[in-house]
């Protein structure tokens, strides 16, 4: 009997160290399952938030181009309107009358486009 002892003594010490070895393990496992699960999160965040950023610019700069196509519209209306009137009044004074309106269309067309220039540059810029 003396002999049968130590051998189960070393079997159960090597039972323990197997079952600490195996909930070390474990412990390594979740630690690398929680690392990878916290990278992913933070890539699909990183990713989306970027995305969102650049929707947001997109429909700012959408916007801007609507607003300056209906300022634009309604200033050729307007001219239009003007130059009828004026046709009606004074038949001379609607030459003059183009020519003040193509230049400020023009003025207005080149501020349009530095308003959308600058804003695009702003929106590339990281935040």
């Amino acid at each position: 009997m003396a002999c049968g002892l130590p051998s189960t003594l070393t079997a159960q010490n090597t039972g323990g160290q197997d079952a600490q070895q195996a909930g070390q393990d474990t412990k390594n496992a979740a630690k690398d399952t929680g690392s990878a699960v916290k990278k992913g999160s933070t890539k699909t965040y990183h990713a989306t938030k970027e995305a969102t950023t650049k929707a947001v610019d997109k429909t700012k700069e959408g916007t801007t181009k609507a607003a300056n196509k209906t300022k634009e519209g309604t200033t050729k209306g307007y001219d239009k309107t003007k130059e009828g009137v004026e046709h009606a009044v004074n038949p001379k004074g609607v030459q003059a009358s183009k020519q003040n309106d193509a230049v400020k269309e023009s003025h207005q067309k080149a501020n349009d486009n530095e308003k959308e220039s600058t804003q695009k540059l702003k929106d590339s810029r990281p935040q």
